[in-house]
C-alpha cells in the first residue's frame, strides 16, 4: 500500500470535477491539485507552450511526492500526454481522453458517439481520431460549445438561461440520431443533468470525470499504489491566486476549497 498523494493538474479549476470524482471513487487517497490559472485557458496556447507548462507542473507535483499524475485537462491531454510519458517513464500518468475513448470503443459496436467540447479540443480532433482508430465502425460527430465554460464559471447552470444555451448547441444537425454524447470538457459534469434533460433518456451522456476516476482506481490497483487509509490533507494550489477562483472552485469540487498560490514560473 502507498499513502503518497495523487497529483492532478488542469489549466484552471475546471479539473476539480475530476478531483472530486477521484475522491469519491478512492476515498482513502490524498490529492494535490494544481490549477495553472496564470496561463489559462490552454485552448489558445501553442502545443509547445502547453507541453512546457505540463512538464513543469508534473515536475512540481512529483517534487511534492506524488505517486501518479492525472492530467485533468482535455487540451493538455491532447498535446502533452505522450511527451510526459516519455519524460517520466516510471510514473503512472493518466489523461482524461484515453479512458473515455476506450469506454466508447468497447461499449458501442457501431453508430454515432458525439463529442461536445471547447473549440481547442474540437480543433485537435483528439476524440474522433482515437475512437475511430480503435473502432472504425463508429461515427464521431463533434460540436464546439464556446459559451459553456464562461457560463458555468459564472454559476449559470441548472436554470432557464443555461438550458436554452445547451439546447441550442445540442440541436446541431450532425448530432441527430446519436447513441451517446461525450462531455469533452472538465467543466461539463456540472451541466450533465441539463444535457440528459435535452435527450430525455434516449442518449447516454458520458461524464469523462467519472470514467477517469474509475480508470485511475484500476491503475493504482494494478501498480500496487493504493492507499490503505486516509492520511494527511488534500492540497489545492494555483499558479495565480484570486479570490474569485477560490469562490468558483466550490462549484467544481462540491465543497469549500482553500487555494494556495505557488508561483512555480518565477
Amino acid at each position: 500500500m502507498n499513502n503518497k498523494p495523487i497529483g492532478i493538474f488542469d489549466s484552471g479549476i475546471g479539473g476539480l470535477t475530476v478531483a472530486k470524482a477521484i475522491k469519491e471513487a478512492l476515498p482513502n487517497e490524498r490529492i494535490i491539485y494544481f490549477g495553472d490559472t496564470a496561463h489559462l485557458p490552454y485552448g489558445d496556447k501553442s502545443k509547445e507552450s502547453i507541453r512546457a507548462y505540463s512538464k513543469r507542473i508534473t515536475g512540481f507535483l512529483l517534487s511534492k511526492g506524488c505517486k501518479a499524475i492525472v492530467i485533468a485537462c482535455n487540451t493538455a491531454s491532447a498535446h502533452a500526454y505522450s511527451e510526459l510519458r516519455k519524460f517520466y517513464p516510471k510514473v503512472p500518468i493518466i489523461n482524461v481522453v484515453n479512458p473515455t475513448v476506450n469506454y466508447c470503443a468497447e461499449k458501442f459496436d457501431a453508430g454515432k458517439v458525439a463529442v461536445m467540447a471547447t473549440k481547442g479540443t474540437i480543433k485537435s480532433r483528439i476524440y474522433p481520431r482515437k475512437i475511430k482508430k480503435k473502432n472504425p465502425a463508429l461515427e464521431v460527430p463533434q460540436v464546439a460549445a464556446p459559451l459553456l465554460v464562461p457560463m458555468i464559471e459564472e454559476g449559470y447552470f441548472n436554470n432557464n438561461i443555461s438550458q436554452t444555451i445547451i439546447n441550442s448547441y445540442l440541436s446541431a444537425k450532425n448530432l441527430q440520431d446519436i447513441q451517446a454524447l461525450i462531455l469533452g470538457c472538465t467543466h461539463y459534469p456540472l451541466i450533465k443533468s441539463e444535457v440528459e434533460h435535452f435527450f430525455q433518456g434516449d442518449v447516454e451522456v458520458i461524464d469523462s470525470a467519472s470514467v477517469v476516476a474509475e480508470f485511475t482506481k484500476k491503475v493504482l490497483k494494478k501498480e500496487g499504489l493504493e492507499a490503505d487509509k486516509p492520511e494527511g490533507k488534500d492540497q489545492f494550489i494555483v499558479s495565480d491566486y484570486t479570490s474569485s477562483f477560490e469562490e468558483t472552485s466550490k462549484l467544481f469540487f462540491g465543497k469549500s476549497v482553500h487555494l494556495v498560490e505557488e508561483r512555480i514560473w518565477d
